[in-house]
Order: C-alpha cells, then structure tokens, then sequence
C-alpha cells in the first residue's frame, strides 16, 4: 500500500529538498513497505532518464528552419499591431487628418462674399469702395472681393481672395495684407480668433 505522506517525501528527496529527520522516516518506512519501495525505484529511474535526455540538444539551424517554416503575417495584421502599439501616434495622425479636413471644407465653403460692416463703405459689383474723402475708422475686412481705397482708411485692411488697389488719394494708417493662399487665410483665422479672445478677457 502507497502511503501518501511518504510520496511527499519521496519528491522532496528527488528534489534534494528533503529534511534530515524526513529522509529518516523515508528510509524506514521503504525497508518495510514493498510498493512504496517499488515506487520510489520507478521515481528514480524517471529522474534519471530525463536527466540522460538534457545531453541531447537540437541542430544548430533547427529555430531558422521552424522560423521559416511559419506562415508570413498579413500585412493587415502588422498594421493593426503598429497601430495597437503606438496610440499616441495614432490619435495624434488621426486628429492632423481630420483638422485638416475641417480646414479644407471650412476654406472651401467660406466663398461668399462679406465685407466688415462701416457706415461709409460703398458697395458694387463684390467690389468695397472707399470713397475720397471718406474716413474708415477701424479695420476693413473683404472676403472674396476687391476692395479701392480712394479715402482714408483709419486701421487695418485685409483682403481675402481679393485684390487691393490703392489710388494716389487714398491713405491706410495700418496695415494692408492679402490673402489669397489657404495657409494665410488659416493664420489670418488664428490671429482673428486669438483676437477676439483676448478683447474678450480685457
């Protein structure tokens, strides 16, 4: 009969994990049991087989060969785990690419035409004229338009998509910018609504 206390201490011993006072009761107890005694034999004629079986080794080019063996990834699948991989990189392309949509739809719809409103601007044909002597206080804005300054105009005049023509008569305190480009129009944005906040906190 198999005792399962001495099986416990039979691992121990193969382990070389064993007390001294358990290895005596080992001892003991297989002079007097047969089938503990056989079991034990079997244990270590196990331990030794595997032990004889760590010379073997495999051939030298034996995870080459297994390696090249495997089936190739899919594309998909290496994309997905780059993606997975790096979330920062994702997030940020995929915020760049729709920014950049937003923009270009926005820039795209802006093209009708508007002009800042001042009492004493004259408007025709999607053309803002400034009449001779006619004052401007504060800027002038045109957006898809041409604009004449044949007065005098007191800040700044921007004209986008548009053309600015200037008579020797007429005269801007601030500056004259055009902006005909989609990376102008989107710094002219930025500098309108940076603006518009700081007046705000003011």
């Amino acid at each position: 009969m198999k005792c399962p206390e001495i099986i416990d201490f039979m691992h121990a011993y193969l382990d070389e994990d064993i007390k001294k006072e358990d290895e005596d009761i080992l001892r003991e107890h297989l002079r007097g049991c047969q089938d503990c005694q056989t079991h034990f034999h079997e244990l270590k004629k196990a331990v030794a087989f595997v032990q004889s079986t760590s010379r073997i080794s495999a051939p030298s080019d034996f995870t080459q060969r297994v390696m090249a063996s495997l089936p190739k990834e899919k594309k998909k699948i290496g994309a997905e785990r780059w993606l997975k991989n790096h979330p920062f990189l994702t997030a940020a392309s995929l915020f760049l690419i729709l920014m950049a949509g937003t923009m270009f739809g926005t820039y795209n719809q802006d093209q009708s035409f508007s002009v800042s409103k001042q009492p004493n601007l004259i408007v025709e044909n999607e053309t803002v004229i400034v009449p001779a002597g006619e004052t401007v206080n504060g800027d002038v804005v045109v957006q898809n338009g041409d604009i004449r300054i044949e007065g005098d105009v007191k800040g700044d005049v921007t004209v986008i998509n548009g053309h600015n023509y200037l008579a020797s008569a007429g005269n801007v305190t601030g500056d004259i910018e055009e902006v005909d480009q989609i990376f102008e129009w989107l710094w002219f944005k930025i500098k309108t609504a940076s603006n518009a906040i700081f007046q705000v906190e003011d």
